[in-house]
């Protein structure tokens, strides 16, 4: 134990502060460190270094104008008279007047300082969680330039800050800026806001919102004009107006609309039953309840203003809520108990009328600050009460810096009271308060709450997809002023707010007062407003039991409904194509119908013919005339050509696969009882043809559960888990994970067993709880209990207290579990570390006002926290000081700070005198936690002399005190106090993925989809949930894009930095031409975007990209986009981080746009909207987090899971069974259509029909309609759980070889074909006798031979379509008998009444006829036998994968697998190795590349071109011994030579640290070709070596080679797996021991 530290904690037990050592007393300001609070032993005890002299001046901030130092009233700051009447000129530059940072040193005696705490009263400055945009602290200081509006008001320009993310920021916001408005309270408008009438001249949107399509009143034209884009829908209008004409000779004008009619309705049916379902959810949002005051008149908007549509559309509305409530009531079991219950409960009701604001307060809930922590005596035995003073005390709550809000006068205002209200009815200017655990109705600027401080917690799940809480924070000026309802009377003041936009993270404003609520332009106050004081609509919250506030956006015009967006109406690429075909088949048809004209107008010149006898002139009396008559008849009779009947029969089909979808019980979620939702019916085949996946992270990947899981205390790793990060590199080591995982798992939970057992041995501890235990180590309770020493005991005793007290956690009764405290926190990381520490004995019971209560060890103890400072993305730390007892009685006491944070932040501000050992080997512990895809936090602290916290105090209160740049200068107090730390131990968190996470990114992977993910998060966790979910694997490059740090000028070399003169954009726009060259040789040309256009293979290369929201931004600017996009193209990982909605959806339209490919979207949050609405198809997760996403999706599912089935199996289907389906249904009606043509040959086109007319009715409604609809339906070529263990097969759809114009015409060319045969064989039976009857006449009408061409080409059709389905079962085969038995019925029922005219007796006496079956049976021969041909020679000698997949399926080499069967599902059935060898793990190689075009190579996914067998013949046929299976693995070509473009190295870590060897990982069998072209790869490979070992040596530049070998070694005593990928700069994110080591050295 000569490397460990021996701690002692100043907390544990009775005697535990006379081991704290306070040896100098001195104030000077240069004097020697005191022994730290952690004693050590080991070589660096006594070592004598000194520590930096430390000094610390007292800060005075300049005002323009004025000086504040701090101690001075801030009243005494006086703005000019000027600045009082208008909005007051902010300062630009208020700093401290030094050039130094703050350090803690001389500050002057301890007995001059007056740190003015209200009894020691905890400081909690909410400072740090105030964001803007880009995630950084928001200053609030920071205003916009007031312009002018329309009416003319002037205002005087807030001076702007020289900040350089004002040059950042979007058009939109700025666009806002200029439509501020002013929202009044308790005041009347000024003259120029009302109109001659006095009426508000400003108009602001209602707060009902609408997320439908529709409206009552839309619906019908628009709905019709969606319709009718159909180009088809069109053309049958313009026919059906022809046809009333009786010119045109159509029969039955009025039957021949009947179809169109009825696919109008029918569709515009389904599309209302889509839209139903928004409108429900709209009605219950719109409808929820919250009180509004009333007994002031709100002068912003009118209160009347109520149209005579407007209230008949309420009237409709009461009455459809009360029928929906009633059906409910009846219908469903949890309305007949509600109705139970309001029967029982009916006339007990409580008033709405509510005076005092805490008479909403929840039964046995109170809010933190105001708990009534009784019975914590002194020592913990509970026999003494602590009474709590109440926080509304005029001399606790009121800020002596801020001006009066309200005067004292006691006299409460009559009739201000609170109402219940709905949603829809809040109107800007109105005061809403809001309960806990309500949602926030509308964007409400915060005036007060529940809390002390005016803060309050809210839950942020419907806006962005996280349960963690955050806070707000309510005005100074207001928030200790108002209790009552009445205090609201008493205020006046107004707003002057920017105007909407969507942008979630940004908000300025100004609050201007009347000081005392007297209404004097003299004396007005002035308070800048930021999103931190607003609660925007779909919050909820939490832990706080009110919040009240002025509401400033309403409706649509909130954060929430403008990130919404409107909802769009999307149309599958099959029907956008569909069209072309359709205009294809236009052509045809005029070529058919200029034919007809042409002929017959010249007929019509022709003399000496039976017309001239037997006609008495016609209404065309010229042959052009004629000719143009008889064109417009032929398109009447050519008309199914384009047949209407395919575009309700895509109807039917698409309306049962969104059946299917929603019935298939594999995607149904019974934690949440949710089944997969189809929203939008109409786009299911786009799920066959998803190339790129944009995927949220929080809440989509994970379940935004934080698991405590590692930690490392004093140099000793404790914690087991096996993680999904770690069982991909053991997966990928060839280690079967599933019996590694299992076998693993059992002896965790065996682990889990004794260590709660030896938990609950140790101490009573109430709120341990099994399930809840997520930190499994034996080996830490031994040490906790003293098995290592002492030492050991107390440093994991010092660790786990620290956890229990530096946090901003706070605890509420469990309502389920009586006696259980929930943890509230605003981070879930936060979560997990105190609720690990209170599992092992050191339980947070809850916060007092002057600190929090510990239960340690069985013993509860109140620990005094004089400061919290707050944790935020910029700082990346927090920490807590709390207050140390004097070791003596009337001895001085000190102060403890505990600091926790990123790794490398910790690293950085650690000490000189920590233990170099200790330092190393937390290091390596730390990077092999990182590699295991946990996300690390380091913990420290730092012992202060009770003189120097109090200088520090006094620094701290002027910077919080400031009325300029106050979070600037308190980040800047609180920046010099986190120095100089002693390192504690590090901990590791699992951000638990959801179910089956991996497996479906590796399904889909295989399937060629690329998955890209666009978060809001940092990219630590990103690049974390990324390694969890093998997205990122250990050896892939990663490329970084940024906008600033040092180690870019590495990347783009000194010299192009200074040509680049620090331009943001113009260093974006060079890291990404940078990577394109040396990775991939790009250029960024037009060409190579064409080319890219044509390549949908995978990328090759293990490399991945991350690029933050600020170089995004610049990224997909004009001149940046293409080769951004070409950048990412080559890259197998896309990780963006820091992005806006804004920027997720550009993305999106990006790849969508210029690739040319189908995007699929998921997410599970309301910032996920745009990206969900700007894909191809847009999936939301209905999780715990929220379902805004869901609403505007077009498929909601319950797990990220659920969408490798959806996309492999349900799309796959849709896509292969339509592609098959439309080419078929025009196959059909070319025959008939065409057979017609031909008759018209020998009868001049004069428009006669060959065919009865019931024939042309029936033809495609029954005679071969239904064999082609139950293909659409049903047809399967493989089962579902082939499709997922052979992912391959779907990549047909990415390709889009199952439906292009090639097929199309091969389909036209068959019903030509087969036309000429159904027709002209039974035309040359009758060419030279006809068919005899017995009777000896002759059958020659030619209805009669219509007959045999119909039953012709009915029967050979439906036999067609029979051959090209996959299904061939009961079901399948009883539709195609059905349909052609039909025509043999309908034939004979029919002509056998009179009524059928000419036609009767044609069954009879054609059935009877020997010549009408030889002439049937030939004619379907003939028409059969070249198509059968052809499929059969394809599937024997030119086999496509799904005809090898499918001889696999008869053979039974997948009979192990049950039919239910789902690889995504962590609990599926086992199946032996050699299945899982052969399928779902077999190893498959990917097409050729660049580099390899050498080898003979067959298309295996369309089956054409080449010599090589396809992937699945290569799988399931013997293999060469010849051929090694490594190849495949890696991605080469299955060759005897070796042809490869990645070569993937590994470092092999031994005693030459100096010169790490490099490793060409390579099989046995796999040899580099001889020659040119061998030495080339050999030169290539030498030079990939030579660069990466420099890359590694940069990497260790700064470390000593005793350093680096000490490192090396610790990794070879923890057995560590390393991250041995290489960055192209550095990233801090990722956590290697190198880099916090290199931190450390800095």
């Amino acid at each position: 134990m000569s490397n460990q530290q021996h701690l002692t904690s100043p907390f544990l037990d009775d005697a535990e502060f006379n081991e704290v050592n306070f040896n100098d007393s001195s104030e000077t300001v240069s004097r020697q460190r005191k022994p730290s609070i952690l004693k050590r032993q080991g070589n660096n005890v006594g070592n004598g270094r000194q520590s930096p002299s430390v000094a610390f001046n007292t800060p005075k901030i300049q005002f323009s104008g004025s000086s504040y130092q701090p101690g001075d009233d801030d009243n005494s700051v006086r703005l000019s008279e000027d600045s009082l009447s208008k909005t007051p000129a902010m300062m630009e530059a208020a700093t401290f007047e030094r050039d130094d940072s703050i350090n803690l040193g001389d500050l002057g005696e301890s007995e001059d300082v007056d740190l003015q705490r209200n009894h020691t009263v905890m400081k909690r400055h909410r400072w740090g969680t105030q964001r803007n945009k880009k995630g950084k602290p928001l200053g609030r200081h920071k205003t916009f330039k007031w312009r002018s509006n329309s009416i003319g008001r002037n205002f005087r320009q807030f001076s702007t800050n020289n900040d350089p993310e004002s040059d950042s920021e979007d058009e939109e916001a700025k666009s806002a800026r200029e439509k501020f408005r002013t929202v009044y309270w308790n005041l009347p408008l000024p003259q120029e806001m009302l109109n001659e009438k006095g009426e508000p001249v400003s108009v602001y949107a209602r707060n009902k919102v609408r997320t439908t399509k529709y409206t009552p009143l839309s619906f019908v034209p628009k709905n019709l004009m969606l319709q009718f884009k159909n180009v088809a829908n069109v053309y049958f209008l313009v026919l059906i107006i022809l046809g009333a004409f009786s010119i045109f000779g159509v029969a039955s004008p009025g039957m021949a609309a009947v179809p169109l009619i009825v696919i109008v309705i029918l569709t515009a049916f389904k599309d209302a039953l889509e839209d139903s379902r928004r409108t429900v959810l709209d009605m219950e949002v719109n409808n929820q309840g919250t009180h509004t005051l009333e007994g002031i008149y709100n002068p912003n908007t009118l209160s009347d203003n109520v149209s005579a549509w407007r209230k008949f559309k309420k009237a409709n509305s009461r009455l459809l809520f009360k029928f929906i409530h009633l059906v409910k009531g009846v219908s469903t079991k949890e309305g007949r108990a509600k109705r139970r219950e309001e029967k029982l409960g009916r006339g007990i009701e409580l008033s709405s009328r509510r005076n005092s604001l805490d008479s909403f307060d929840d039964a046995g809930r109170t809010s933190f600050q105001l708990q009534d922590m009784n019975n914590l005596g002194s020592g913990g035995s509970g026999s003494s009460t602590t009474a709590v003073d109440n926080p509304f005390e005029e001399e606790d709550r009121h800020d002596t810096r801020v001006k009066p809000f309200i005067g004292k006068a006691s006299a409460k205002s009559v009739g201000v009271s609170f109402h219940k209200d709905y949603w829809k009815n809040i109107k800007v200017g109105d005061m809403v308060k809001v309960q806990n655990n309500e949602e926030v109705p509308a964007d409400i600027l915060i005036l007060a709450t529940s809390d002390a401080d005016g803060g309050c917690y809210v839950e942020t799940k419907n806006l962005d997809g996280e349960t963690n809480l955050k806070v707000r924070q309510a005005l100074k000026c207001s928030s200790t002023y108002v209790k009552h309802a009445s205090d609201l009377a008493k205020a006046k003041f107004y707003v002057e707010s920017e105007g909407p936009h969507a942008n979630m993270y940004s908000y300025q404003g100004n609050l201007k007062y009347y000081v005392n609520g007297h209404a004097d332009p003299e004396n007005m106050s002035n308070e800048p407003v930021t999103i931190n004081n607003l609660l925007l609509r779909g919050v909820t919250l939490r832990n706080t039991k009110w919040a009240i506030g002025i509401v400033l956006f309403t409706g649509a015009e909130t954060k929430i409904m403008l990130n919404a967006g409107v909802t769009p109406t999307k149309r599958s690429r099959m029907t956008r194509e569909l069209n072309v075909v359709v205009f294809l088949n236009f052509v045809l048809l005029f070529a058919l119908c200029l034919a007809a004209g042409l002929v017959n107008g010249i007929y019509y010149q022709s003399k000496h013919n039976s017309r001239q006898y037997y006609e008495f002139g016609t209404i065309a009396g010229s042959p052009a005339a004629n000719g143009i008559v008889s064109f417009f008849v032929a398109v009447i009779l050519y008309q199914s050509l384009v047949p209407i009947s395919l575009y309700i029969s895509i109807e039917i089909i698409k309306t049962a696969q969104a059946f299917f979808i929603y019935s298939d019980v594999l995607m149904y979620f019974a934690k949440l009882d949710y089944p997969c939702t189809p929203k939008s019916w109409n786009i299911s085949d786009d799920l066959g043809q998803i190339e790129y996946i944009f995927s949220d992270k929080t809440g989509t990947l994970t379940q935004n559960v934080m698991e405590f899981k590692k930690c490392t205390i004093n140099g000793v790793s404790y914690g087991r888990a096996y993680t999904e990060a770690y069982a991909g590199i053991r997966k990928r080591q060839g280690i079967d994970v599933e019996e590694e995982s299992s076998r693993e798992l059992k002896e965790i939970a065996k682990d889990k067993i004794e260590m709660f057992d030896q938990l609950k041995s140790i101490a009573k501890n109430d709120q341990l709880y099994i399930d809840e235990l997520t930190f499994i180590s034996k080996e830490f309770v031994q040490d906790l209990g003293g098995a290592k020493g002492d030492a050991q005991k107390k440093a994991a005793e010092h660790f786990m207290l620290a956890l229990a007290l530096c946090h901003s956690v706070i605890t509420e009764k469990s309502e389920k579990q009586p006696g259980r405290l929930e943890l509230k926190a605003q981070s879930p990381d936060e979560a997990a570390l105190v609720a690990t520490a209170r599992d092992t004995g050191f339980s947070f019971i809850g916060r007092t006002k002057k600190g929090v209560i510990i239960d340690v060890q069985g013993v509860e103890r109140e620990y005094q926290v004089l400061n919290i400072l707050e944790f935020n993305s910029t700082r990346k730390r927090m920490s807590a000081i709390i207050k140390i007892p004097p070791s003596t009685p009337g001895g001085e006491p000190s102060a403890l700070l505990i600091c926790k944070g990123a790794d490398s932040i910790i690293y950085s501000r650690l000490s000189e005198d920590n233990d170099e050992a200790l330092t190393d080997k937390t290091a390596v512990h730390l990077e092999q936690y990182a590699t295991e895809g946990l996300r690390t936090l380091c913990i420290a602290q730092r012992e202060l002399t009770w003189s120097e916290y109090q200088r520090w105090q006094k620094a701290h209160e002027a910077a919080a005190a400031s009325l300029v740049d106050r979070e600037g200068k308190m980040e800047e107090v609180a920046d010099s106090i986190e120095r100089e730390l002693t390192l504690l131990g590090g901990t590791a968190i699992e951000d638990r993925l959801q179910e089956g996470v991996p497996d479906t990114i590796a399904l889909l992977a295989k399937a060629g989809i690329k998955l890209w993910v666009l978060t809001g998060d940092k990219v630590e966790t990103a690049i974390n949930i990324g390694f969890s979910c093998n997205l990122l694997d250990t050896e892939m490059d990663l490329l970084v894009v940024k906008t600033e740090g040092e180690d870019i000028e590495t990347v783009l070399g000194e010299e192009k930095m200074r040509q680049l003169g620090g331009d943001k954009k113009k260093i974006v726009e060079s890291l990404i031409s940078k990577y394109m060259i040396d990775k991939f040789g790009l250029t960024g040309s037009q060409q190579e975007l064409d080319h890219a256009k044509k390549d949908h293979e995978p990328p090759t290369a293990n490399i991945g990209l991350v690029i933050d929201g600020d170089a995004l931004k610049l990224a997909l600017s004009p001149s940046c986009e293409q080769n951004f996009l070409l950048l990412c193209k080559q890259c197998k990982a896309v990780l963006c981080c820091r992005v806006s909605p804004a920027q997720k959806a550009a993305v999106v339209k990006l790849v969508k746009d210029t690739l040319d490919v189908m995007t699929l979207a998921i997410g599970d949050g309301s910032n996920d909207v745009a990206m969900i609405q700007a894909a191809d198809v847009g999936v939301g997760i209905a999780g715990e987090e929220g379902r805004q996403a869901v609403m505007s999706s077009d498929y909601g599912i319950g797990q990220f899971r659920f969408l490798a089935r959806l996309i492999l199996v349900h799309g796959r289907w849709s896509y292969k069974r339509l592609s098959e389906m439309i080419p078929s249904f025009f196959y059909k009606n070319v025959i008939f259509t065409l057979a017609l043509f031909w008759f018209g040959i020998y009868s001049n086109f004069d428009g006669s029909y060959l065919f009865e007319y019931t024939y042309l009715m029936f033809y495609n409604l029954a005679f071969t309609s239904l064999p082609i609809i139950f293909m659409g339906i049903f047809d399967q070529d493989v089962p579902d759980y082939v499709s997922l263990l052979v992912p391959q097969l779907y990549r047909t759809g990415i390709l889009r070889s199952e439906w292009n114009l090639q097929k199309f015409w091969w389909y036209m060319i068959d019903g030509f074909y087969q036309s000429l045969i159904s027709f002209f064989f039974p035309y040359f039976l009758y060419y030279k006798n006809g068919i005899i009857s017995s009777s000896g006449l002759t059958l020659d009408h030619r209805y009669w031979m219509g007959c045999i061409v119909a039953t012709i080409a009915i029967v050979s059709c439906n036999l067609y379509v029979l051959f090209h389905q996959y299904r061939w079962d009961w079901l399948s085969s009883l539709i195609v008998a059905l349909s052609i038995l039909v025509v043999f019925a309908w034939t004979g029922v029919w002509s056998s009444s009179t009524y059928s005219g000419d036609f009767y007796k044609t069954g009879a006496r054609l059935y009877g006829a020997t010549a009408f079956w030889a002439c049937l049976f030939i004619g379907i021969l003939i028409c059969i036998i070249p198509r059968f041909s052809f499929d059969f020679y394809q599937k024997i000698y030119k086999p496509k994968d799904v005809d090898i997949i499918r001889e696999c399926v008869s053979r039974g080499d997948f009979s192990q697998y049950p039919f239910n069967y789902d690889p995504t599902d962590p609990n599926r059935v086992k199946v032996s190795a050699y299945t899982k060898e052969h399928t779902l793990e077999a190893p498959v190689s990917g097409p050729s590349s660049p580099l390899n075009a050498g080898v003979a190579w067959r298309d295996s996914l369309n089956g054409t071109g080449g010599t090589r067998p396809s992937f699945v013949k290569r799988l399931f046929g013997k293999h060469n011994s010849t051929r090694s299976p490594y190849s495949d693995r890696v991605g080469f070509p299955s060759s005897d030579t070796v042809n490869t473009e990645e070569i993937p190295m590994d470092f092999n870590r031994g005693d030459h640290i100096h010169s790490p060897s490099l490793t060409l990982r390579s099989p046995p069998s796999a040899v580099i070709r001889e020659g040119a072209e061998g030495e080339d790869r050999l030169s290539s490979l030498r030079n990939s070596i030579r660069h990466q070992r420099q890359s590694l040596e940069a990497t260790r530049r700064s470390l000593d080679v005793s350093r680096r070998a000490s490192l090396d070694q610790y990794r070879r005593d923890q057995n560590a797996t390393s991250f041995e990928g290489r960055t192209s700069m550095d990233f801090p994110e990722l956590t290697t021991a190198e880099s916090l080591i290199s931190r450390l050295s800095k």
